[in-house]
């Protein structure tokens, strides 16, 4: 998936860079990310949500907060209400070169960004928390030694994640005055809260004060096993997935080209490298994207199909298709069929019907369920058709592939 990287003016007159990630296909709707505190838009859960989300269509702006990761800036003069006015101008800038964000996503105290931000974007439709405190004064826990330090001193390093920052009287002064209760009682927009129960670092009475405090609609995942940063690529997959598809009931997806509805048209299927693991890739068919890889047990991350998945479930559901389409024809009481698929290898010798005699053959299992009272004959009927589908045909006969290389 294309990623372009650029910078935009924040609200305090610096610039700050961005990266957007889009679809290898049509763009289905914008979202805006706001990353954790004191982490970045390249950390390692704001991107890989980005890029499995762009795979499902949804476009992604991450950026860096002031003075972090590639921004302009002090990070000692910012606060967290200069980081809602970021998020502000970062949803200008989409507005202003592509399209207003219909999706707001915030990690820890990006979250809670996102939801006091939420008010001045009013193109979004749906808003997304991951780990967020309820009261941005939270953060400060994680330097409380200092605290009475930067009172008396007016400022202090401090040492978060191991790296040091300064932090400024003015920053604990600005987040106390904030209420963000009050934000999320005025949010009058679809709400996703998702948090680890085990969470150390922000706990989860957080996403429940979160939860209740907030009008429906209204959503709460538990993501069991996650620590608080989505340092497993598994659970910011996990992530990724449920708000495509939590989202999808908000967001109104971009109508395709009309040339798509030309159903005699011939689809290309694009499959490239997300470079977000060893073997990830994303699969692009027309307005749909899926993710391949490889199992754990091939050295995978077991984010998508496996390459052999993809050509069974062609198989299956080409099968099923074309049983309905005989039942229907010829009024049949199909009601349901289910087919299981499996794909193994088997010594040449051991299958008396095939005309290869020695070494390894591909066998694929394919058992077919019926539901529906279908006699004897039926039943034998829609069991030659379902070894009549184009699929299976395809797999059966002779297949020529070429294959060419193009240089970029």
């Amino acid at each position: 998936m294309p990623t372009e990287r650029f910078q935009f003016m924040g609200s305090e007159g610096q610039q700050l860079a961005a990266a957007l990630d889009t679809p290898d296909g049509p763009v289905h709707a914008y979202a805006l990310f706001a990353h954790c505190f004191t982490c970045g838009k390249d950390g390692l859960a704001a991107k890989r949500i980005a890029v499995a989300l762009a795979a499902k269509g949804i476009a992604v702006l991450r950026f860096d907060f002031t003075g972090l990761g590639s921004s302009e800036g002090d990070f000692a003069n910012s606060t967290f209400s200069s980081n809602v006015a970021d998020l502000v101008r970062a949803a200008d800038h989409l507005r202003q070169t592509y399209k207003a964000p219909a999706l707001l996503i915030g990690h820890s105290l990006g979250g809670a960004a996102v939801l006091a931000a939420a008010g001045q974007i009013p193109d979004a439709k749906a808003v997304v928390t991951i780990g967020a405190p309820s009261d941005p004064t939270h953060v400060t826990g994680q330097f409380a030694d200092s605290i009475e330090k930067i009172r008396k001193d007016g400022e202090a390093e401090v040492s978060l994640a191991g790296r040091p920052f300064t932090i400024k009287r003015a920053f604990l002064d600005d987040v106390a005055e904030h209420s963000l209760m009050d934000h999320i009682t005025k949010l009058h927009k679809a709400l996703l809260v998702m948090h680890a129960p085990t969470d150390d670092t922000v706990g989860i009475d957080n996403a429940t004060r979160i939860f209740v405090t907030a009008k429906h609609p209204k959503s709460f995942v538990s993501l069991a096993g996650a620590n608080h940063l989505l340092s497993d690529r598994r659970d910011s997959a996990y992530v990724a997935d449920v708000i495509a598809a939590w989202a999808s009931r908000y967001l109104d997806a971009q109508k395709p080209d009309e040339a798509a509805d030309d159903i005699s048209a011939p689809r290309e299927v694009v499959v490239r490298e997300t470079r977000n693991s060893k073997f990830q890739q994303t699969v692009s068919v027309g307005p749909h994207q899926l993710l391949a890889d490889e199992p754990a047990a091939a050295g995978g991350d077991d984010t998508g199909l496996a390459p052999y998945d993809f050509l069974l479930a062609g198989l299956g559901a080409c099968t099923s298709m074309t049983m309905r389409l005989y039942a229907e024809r010829k009024s049949l009481p199909l009601e349901r069929t289910t087919v299981t698929l499996r794909h193994s290898k088997i010594h040449a010798e051991d299958c008396a019907e095939c005309e290869t005699e020695a070494g390894m053959l591909d066998q694929i299992d394919r058992v077919i369920t019926m539901e529906g009272p279908l006699d004897a004959e039926q039943r034998k009927k829609l069991m030659e058709i379902a070894d009549k589908c184009p699929v299976h045909r395809t797999l059966t006969s002779e297949v020529r592939i070429l294959t060419s290389a193009v240089d970029r």
